[in-house]
């Protein structure tokens, strides 16, 4: 029985792909190909046809250079004899078998650049209109960056990738449709996939084979065509008995997930969305059941912007509910890294343009393949007015598995979101019979629910959903031995399955990516600039809402609008985290240095306008040494307000190789390293501090990704200095500056102590020219913390310091905000930084060593990442709790400015509780010039406050994240839960 079974089954592969595909196109007639290559980057179709220069082109020639765009067009016209036949246009650039999304891609216009479809490897053919047949294609010919597997390559940036032709044109020509022999093809598609699927002694898996085997007996393999329609028919009753009424259901949602960059610049996403939206704008039109979701509003941007007759195409989709935008955020952003502020502007900016673009009101946040998810989340989602949350990205987990697919998140404050994991472990499903099964198996919830989602279509610029997809779902809908397919938006597959399971269990706490570890440090330079673009934002518009309020400052609504655009945009999920080609990170850090002139503009003009003075955006007092034109100077600042400067107390002296201020003595050896730190009569450290440590580090895999645990059991201890000299600045500040060389890089540190303050900042630069290796930076702790904190966005998370479990061993590498924190009953020590984002903290004997990540050194997808120079401080705070910790990592990320002048003005807004952090400060978005104050509960426990505005309120409003009021309150003795975000709209007098 076996061997018959094998026979058929290897009967029906051979046919498939040597007599019934190849049949599925008969006859065809070549185009007439010219061509013209683009000078530099791409240009829009009216500039290519005023500027194109057309040459002859022949089928077989090649074309492309990496990155480079080619304009051809082509021309040809039906016979006659094919006037009752179904045509189309079919193209081979010179397609590998490859990822679909990371080779050639085109967009095909009309003469009059009326855009009509997209080519791509799995999605060649385009709709035809006429008899005589005339296209231009505009050809881009980007490079398989992991072509070699994972291998090193100089094809991520324009400037070393080599300049020969990677493609060849292979197929250009009209051909005839059979439309029989396609669906032939289908039918015993789906059928073999089916029944490789079943098990052996399943007699549904028998009766495949036979109906397979008859059918395969009427067909001529000399005459496909011919005989097409009997085979069919020998298929019809397989295909028609139902499923069984326990069946699961799979509710398909087509989708394109479209990197906004990573293994491409930015500059070709724009046109992959394009390309992407045009197939699914014609698709919609063949197949009426056919849904689409697609988020990111970014992307819709620059189709709007770029192809605006797809986007009135998308736009009419949407109309009949064939298109459905989904997750409400501008991007598909790293959903651990952008600070609180970024990802509620995430949201706000990309729910407020489905609203204004296609009057949608997103329900759900979509993100599938973002490195983990912030325990935030729960709680900003509900504030964005959505219901639900899809990812995926979790099945890659190396160690744990997740134990749910459908279940609440709850987050740290207590809001809970119903989630969903698919199943089917991919966003990209094509709908065959083994992610079908594998979806069914798989399903965590049997039992209890009955349906999960299926994401299908081709990603990154490879076509997205395809109609032989969709003919597949057709057949799937209901049939036996296989679970259901229906083809529904997003928001209807929620509906159902909470319906069905509105007792899902709970995971409370962040979702833990345990992958891609060093997405925490990866680029350290794109972190960085992200980092100090968010504060600078957050600086710009507390001042510029300032000045309008008191003198009338003209708010920059459109400019700060752009700006955050702009960051927001560059905190997608592969430029952020530092997964993308260099081309990318090379751009973003001019971005970056771009956007911090244009805030540093902004902020100078409000603060002048104000009069000048000490200016503090932080959420808490300040009396610190801040330097002024190069000078330490003594100032006092209110939270959110204007200062002076001010006398100092405890003055700091150098005595020997000791710093002492009155709260903190730090001893120094003559290397340079820390070897006391003293507060309160208490040591702080359990050996040296600041200890820099460097790791091999040679990930398994993915390189820019990856940290993988064993990079621990080697390292070396960069103990020698070059240089360590003590440096006084009066009794302001006093600084060791520690030169010290390893390999090829160098590493200067000034370490300091202020008066009146017990932080030890230590400011760094390194020129680094390491490879594959890590540099962490130990401070071994005299503290016995059986967890740690570790700010996130509006509040903080405890995590184990131990390792008993594999959920808490897999955490060996995390992410903290601006601070973490441990601590043992009575004492407690910070450690802060202003852009470094990868720790690990663990427990030796009865010390707790915090170790930052602070530059990486991989080769894939960038070979030079992170080469060149860093500058970035990182701040020991000893005898600290969590509130004093909090108010030195806002310190040390929105220094105070100083301006001349002396201006007398109340803070905008001010509150009475240390427990309550003002995140943001700001105009309204609908330009009526209302403070919109948005603040949240910092320390984890409940809070009552006074709210006091410096001016005139008319009325105070709770509202959501989008600023639509929710309900009159008094801004006395408020109520703040644990962690609870408020976000606040006071009315001015008009």
């Amino acid at each position: 029985m076996h061997d018959d079974r094998q026979r058929v089954e290897d009967r029906l592969t051979r046919a498939l792909t040597t007599r019934v595909v190849p049949a599925t196109y008969q006859s065809s007639v070549p185009f007439t190909v010219e061509m013209w290559r683009v000078p530099d980057e791409p240009i829009p179709f009216a500039q290519a046809m005023s500027d194109a220069e057309w040459e002859p082109f022949e089928i077989g020639d090649r074309w492309g250079a990496p990155w480079s765009t080619t304009w051809f067009r082509v021309r040809a016209n039906v016979p006659p004899e094919w006037s009752d036949r179904r045509v189309e246009a079919v193209f081979d650039l010179g397609f590998e078998d490859a990822w679909p999304g990371n080779q050639a891609e085109a967009l095909v216009y009309l003469p009059d650049g009326t855009p009509v479809k997209g080519i791509a490897p799995r999605n060649k053919h385009v709709p035809i209109s006429d008899i005589s047949v005339e296209f231009v294609i505009e050809a881009a010919a980007n490079p398989d960056i992991l072509k070699h597997d994972f291998q090193p390559t100089p094809f991520g940036d324009k400037k070393t990738a080599p300049p020969a032709p990677m493609y060849r044109l292979d197929k250009a020509e009209l051909a005839v449709l059979n439309e029989t022999v396609w669906h032939l093809s289908l039918d015993l598609e789906v059928l073999r996939d089916l029944m490789l699927e079943l098990s052996l002694d399943d007699p549904r898996r028998h009766e495949i084979l036979r109906a397979i085997e008859r059918s395969l007996d009427v067909l001529d393999p000399h005459d496909v065509p011919a005989t097409a329609q009997q085979a069919r028919d020998e298929l019809v009753d397989v295909l028609s008995r139902p499923a069984h009424a326990s069946a699961h259901t799979l509710s398909a949602i087509g989708h394109a997930h479209i990197d906004s960059a990573w293994l491409w610049p930015l500059r070709e996403t724009v046109r992959k969305a394009s390309r992407s939206f045009a197939n699914v704008t014609w698709l919609a039109t063949e197949y009426p059941e056919f849904v689409f979701a697609a988020s990111q509003a970014q992307q819709y941007a620059w189709v709007k912007e770029n192809q605006p007759k797809i986007y009135e195409r998308m736009q009419e989709a949407a109309k009949n509910g064939q298109w459905r935008p989904v997750g409400g955020m501008w991007v598909e952003s790293d959903a651990n890294l952008p600070g609180g502020e970024a990802l509620a502007r995430q949201l706000t900016h990309g729910k407020r343009f489905f609203l204004d673009e296609f009057g949608v009101e997103c329900e759900e946040v979509w993100l599938p393949d973002s490195f983990g998810y912030t325990a935030a989340f729960p709680q900003l989602a509900t504030l964005a007015g959505a219901k639900w949350f899809l990812t995926q990205k979790l099945s890659w987990n190396q160690t744990n598995k997740l134990p749910h697919h459908t279940f609440w998140w709850e987050g740290i404050d207590g809001s809970r979101v119903f989630t969903h994991f698919p199943p089917v472990d991919t966003y990209n499903a094509e709908i065959l019979g083994k992610e079908l099964s594998h979806a069914v198996r798989n399903y965590a919830e049997k039992g209890r629910g009955t349906r999960s989602l299926l994401p299908f279509g081709f990603g990154d610029g490879g076509g997205g959903p395809t109609r032989d997809m969709v003919e597949r779902a057709r057949r799937l809908q209901n049939l036996e031995g296989s679970p259901k397919v229906e083809i529904e938006p997003p928001h209807e597959f929620f509906r159902k399955a909470q319906a069905e399971y509105p007792d899902a269990p709970v995971w409370t706490g962040e979702l833990y990516l345990e992958l891609h570890r060093a997405t925490y440090t990866t680029q350290s330079r794109t972190k960085a600039g992200n980092r100090r673009s968010e504060h600078l934002l957050r600086e710009a518009e507390l001042w510029a809402a300032t000045a309008s309020v008191y003198n009338g400052y003209e708010y920059p609504y459109d400019e700060l609008d752009a700006l955050w655009k702009t960051v927001l945009l560059h905190q997608f999920h592969d430029i952020l985290p530092g997964s993308s080609i260099a081309w990318v990170h090379q751009e973003a850090e001019q971005t970056y240095a771009d956007v911090a002139e244009h805030l540093a503009k902004i902020t100078r003009q409000a603060q002048e306008s104000l009069g000048g003075g000490v200016f503090n955006t932080s959420p808490r007092d300040r009396n610190e040494v801040v330097l002024h034109d190069g000078e330490p100077v003594f100032v006092t600042a209110p939270a959110s307000g204007i200062g002076t400067k001010s006398e100092p107390t405890n003055p700091v002296v150098i005595n020997g190789r000791v710093l002492d201020n009155g709260l903190v003595r730090v001893a120094f050896n003559e290397n340079g390293l820390m070897t006391s730190v003293v507060t309160n009569g208490r040591e702080v450290l359990a050996g040296p501090g600041n200890l820099l440590q460097l790791h091999p580090d040679f990930p398994n895999y993915w390189d820019a990704w990856d940290i993988d645990a064993h990079y621990q059991r080697k390292h070396t201890n960069l103990v020698d200095a070059d240089e360590v000299t003590f440096e006084s600045h009066g009794p302001l500040r006093a600084t060791v500056r520690v030169v010290r060389s390893f390999g090829r890089s160098k590493i200067t540190q000034l370490i300091s102590l202020n008066a009146g303050s017990p932080r030890i900042d230590v400011d760094t630069a390194i020129d680094w020219h390491e490879s594959e290796k890590i540099l962490k930076a130990a401070f071994p702790l005299d503290v016995h913390a059986e967890r740690s904190a570790a700010e996130i966005q509006f509040g903080h998370v405890h995590r184990p310091t131990h390792t008993n479990t594999s959920w808490d061993a897999a955490r060996f590498e995390v992410y903290a905000h601006r601070w973490v924190h441990v601590a043992e009953p009575g004492f407690g020590v910070g450690v802060i930084n202003d852009s470094t984002y990868g720790h690990d903290i663990t427990r030796h004997g009865r010390a707790t060593v915090v170790r930052l990540s602070l530059v990486r050194a991989p080769h894939i997808p960038d070979p030079h990442a992170d080469q060149g120079l860093h500058r970035f401080t990182y701040a020991l705070l000893p005898g600290a709790d969590i509130g004093a910790t909090l108010a030195e990592g806002y310190a040390l990320n929105l220094p105070l400015r100083v301006l001349p002048g002396n201006a007398e003005h109340r803070p905008l807004v001010s509150t009475d509780s240390d427990a309550v952090a003002i995140e943001s400060v700001k105009l309204a978005d609908d330009q009526s010039g209302d403070v919109v104050v948005r603040l949240y509960e910092c320390l984890g426990g409940r809070a009552r406050f006074t709210l006091t505005p410096g001016f005139e309120c008319v009325r105070a409003q709770v509202t959501d994240l989008l600023e639509r009021p929710q309900q009159t309150v008094s801004l006395e003795n408020i109520e703040l839960r644990p962690f609870q975000i408020m976000t606040l709209r006071l009315e001015t007098e008009k």
